[in-house]
Formats: C-alpha cells, sequence, structure tokens
C-alpha cells in the first residue's frame, strides 16, 4: 500500500504558526518545509516513498520560512528544507536553522563542490537558466544579452514580474559581481524604461502577455518554459508556451545566468536519519533523472542529462560566476531596485 503524506496540521502544533511545537519522532517519516511548489516536488517525494517507505510530510510557504523555524526552536519538526534559489539557502544558513553534512559519501560524490557550501550546509540540486522569453512573431532575433535588455530599441517591450522576487534579485546580483554597482543602477534603470507595465504576475504570466501582444520580450526562467509546453491541466498554457522561444543571454561570452534549487538539513532536525536518506536520495541518479524529465530543470549530477524538452530550448552555456558571489551581492541588488523605482514600472 502507498504510505499517505500528511500535513503537518496532523503532525504538531507547528502548524498552527506556533513556536510550542511537538517534536514528530516517527521512525518511518521525514518532515519537509518547502519553498518549492508541492507540484514540482511531488513526483520525487512519490519515488522516495516507494523506494524506502518512508512517509514525507511537507509543509509548504512562500515565505517566513527561516523564520518559521528559528519560531520553533529545538522542537522544531522540520527534517530537510527545500527552496529555490542561493539567496534563500544562504538565508536559512545565516539565520542560524541548518546543520552541517559533511562526511556523507554519496551527496559529496554526486554534488559537484561548486553547487555545495564549503560548509556542508546547503547542497544544489538542479540549476535553471534566467533566459530571456520573446515573441516567436515580432522578435527576429535568436541571440540576446541582459545589457541588450537596456537598450532604448526594447521600450515598451519588456515584460517581467515583482524585480524584488528572488529569481530577479539573483540576475541582478550576478550583474553587480561582473559590472559594479554604478553600472549595474545605470542598466537598471534602462531595463524599468523599457518595461511595458509594472513588474506583475508570475514567469509564466510573461508568456501570456508575450502571446497576447503585451510586451515582446521577458524574462523568465527555463523551467516554466517546460511546464507550460506540457500542461494537460491547464492545456491554454500550451498556447503561451508555443507563441515564445527561448533566448539564452549571453551564451556566446560569459554564460547565460543560472541559480539553483537546493536543500539544507534543518537543524535540530528531530528524523535526522530518514532526512540524510532523503537528501542523499535527491543528489542521486534517480532522482536527478525525474528532476530532468518532469519538472524540466538541469539536474547537477555530472553525466545526468536534460530532458528532450529542454533540450529542445537550444543548448545552454552557464556563466561560471561562483554563486557564492551572487548571494553576496542579493542586499545590494535588492537596494537598487528600490532605489530606481523597479517595481513603479517604466515612467511616463
Amino acid at each position: 500500500m502507498q504510505p499517505v503524506r500528511k500535513s503537518f496540521a496532523a503532525l504538531s502544533l507547528a502548524a498552527a504558526g506556533m513556536a510550542m511545537a511537538a517534536p514528530a519522532f516517527a521512525d518511518g517519516e521525514v518532515n519537509i518545509y518547502s519553498y518549492r511548489q508541492p507540484d514540482l516536488i511531488q513526483p520525487l517525494l512519490e519515488e522516495f516513498e516507494k523506494e524506502t517507505g518512508i512517509q514525507t510530510n511537507v509543509l509548504f510557504l512562500d515565505k517566513g520560512l527561516v523564520e518559521r523555524i528559528r519560531a520553533e526552536g529545538a522542537n522544531s519538526p522540520a527534517d530537510v528544507i527545500l527552496t529555490v534559489d542561493i539567496s534563500r539557502l544562504t538565508e536559512a544558513v545565516e539565520g542560524g536553522v541548518t546543520q552541517p553534512v559533511t562526511d556523507d559519501e554519496i551527496i559529496n560524490k554526486d554534488i559537484p563542490a561548486h553547487f555545495r557550501d564549503p560548509g556542508g550546509n546547503w547542497f544544489g540540486l538542479t540549476t535553471r537558466g534566467r533566459v530571456v522569453y520573446a515573441s516567436k512573431e515580432r522578435v527576429a532575433q535568436d541571440e540576446i544579452t541582459y545589457e541588450e535588455l537596456a537598450d532604448p530599441k526594447w521600450k515598451g517591450k519588456i515584460c517581467t514580474r515583482d524585480g524584488q522576487h528572488s529569481y530577479n534579485i539573483g540576475l541582478i546580483a550576478s550583474m553587480i559581481a561582473h559590472h559594479g554597482d554604478a553600472k549595474t543602477e545605470e542598466w537598471l534603470r534602462g531595463v524599468k524604461n523599457n518595461l511595458a507595465r509594472k513588474p506583475d504576475g508570475g514567469d509564466r504570466d510573461q508568456a501570456k502577455a508575450i502571446m497576447a501582444g503585451e510586451c515582446d520580450l521577458a524574462l523568465g526562467n527555463t523551467y516554466y518554459v517546460g511546464l507550460m509546453m506540457t500542461n494537460e491541466k491547464e492545456p491554454e498554457q500550451k498556447d503561451w508556451a508555443a507563441a515564445i522561444k527561448v533566448l539564452f543571454p549571453n551564451n556566446g561570452d560569459r554564460g547565460t545566468h543560472v541559480n539553483i534549487s537546493g536543500m539544507a538539513l534543518a537543524k535540530n532536525a528531530p528524523n535526522k536519519e530518514n532526512a540524510i536518506k532523503l537528501m542523499e536520495f535527491l543528489s542521486a541518479g534517480t532522482a536527478q533523472q525525474i528532476y530532468a524529465e518532469q519538472v524540466y530543470e538541469y539536474p547537477v549530477l555530472p553525466g545526468a542529462e536534460p530532458s528532450d524538452v529542454v533540450k529542445s530550448f537550444g543548448a545552454i552555456n552557464p556563466d561560471t560566476l561562483a554563486l557564492s558571489e551572487i548571494a553576496a551581492n542579493r542586499k545590494k541588488a535588492s537596494e537598487l531596485v528600490d532605489k530606481v523605482g523597479f517595481n513603479d514600472g517604466p515612467e511616463q
């Protein structure tokens, strides 16, 4: 019989947002606090349960994960933290809610050194490119750079989500690392003035806006294109994907900005042994294949191939900029977004 995945409401008072959480010590469980959307991790957890018999319990949060674990204190039920980019992983470490995993041969063998914290506090699981969605109908060129997004020729033609979203903060932080504060500020003002409207929605909404003719270019993550192309529940998303082509910025020079999804062992994990088993599973071949085939991300396991859907976007040349350097610039990036009034949209 397939194990049943419980919600945290059945596990502890922590699910009600209370600091005095009751720990979950059941031998056959592992408790996951996740910034990752439930539908993205469900195939992985189902396979883990099938292989191990260990039940997975997931608490999804769209914000406040670190604060939640800190409030729960020593009795937190959290075993494994799953999150969506280097900034969130760094926040977890700086917030004191992780513990190192330094001597696990499986994890250290399967995840390359540049995709894991030197101190063992976090591990990258997949990469995704922060790319440009371009209208197939209205954009003739097949190459672009991030710098070009500030070119006045694109005035009124760019869409994006909130400038303070972690996906955009990562990109802006990488621009600071490459060009410095002053040039990045100038660039960000240029992009702001090229916006078709105020930043709004998610990455998929930007593809929808391109199809509707509201803009010609948009910033978006690669994996959303795969999710749209194969969406049977909301088939209209296939039309959004069909309206765009993926351009890999700077593919011919320094490379396209990539970020990671990742994992960390929670500081007070009550089911530590099962947590390590899950982390080993997520770093190994079966999970990496699921990430590639069902989540449309680039696996970090050496030799693992992306899916045919992802290959159809074209070849990516990833920027080799250290993710730790990107994370170090995220505060400056956030400050620049506010300084230039990016979320106010284009100046009239």
